[in-house]
């Protein structure tokens, strides 16, 4: 039979918050209070703590590496998309006869005019292009949709 080692019984006051917190926790993983908050005190006070810690953060950074990584390749997609669209509309739109072109030109510049306002307007306060596609992608409102 191993004998086993005494632990010794300290007391230690928390705030209500952080025993709330330590009961929730260890109701959750099914421990006792006392197992938690050794396993928590061990893991504060052990010298390779920082080096976790590092490891930890060096981790989040990737994943935020990797997040706007695809994001600028995502935004690249929707330029080269555009400049492709562009082109085909430029390409198959006849010309039109000098009389109208003018006219033409005269509202084009008008209404060149109104989305560059519109477009800064957007910019300063509205949601982002993206937020709205990923809200039609994935409504959360499913009464279109019923189960």
């Amino acid at each position: 039979m191993t004998a086993r080692k005494r632990k010794v019984q300290i007391s230690v006051y928390l705030d209500q918050a952080i025993m709330t917190m330590l009961g929730d926790y260890a109701a959750r993983r099914g421990q006792p209070q006392s197992m938690i908050a050794e396993a928590a005190l061990a893991s504060f006070l052990s010298p390779d703590a920082d080096a976790r810690r590092e490891a930890a953060i060096a981790k989040r950074l990737d994943q935020v590496d990797r997040r706007l990584a695809r994001q600028e390749r995502d935004i690249g997609i929707a330029v080269e998309t555009l400049a492709v669209f562009v082109r085909f509309w430029l390409a198959t739109t006849p010309a039109l006869p000098e009389p109208a072109a003018q006219a033409a030109r005269a509202k084009a510049a008008e209404r060149y005019e109104a989305f560059v306002t519109a477009l800064g307007r957007r910019l300063a306060k509205g949601p982002k292009l993206r937020q709205e596609i990923s809200e039609d992608i994935n409504p959360t409102d499913n009464s279109e949709n019923p189960p």
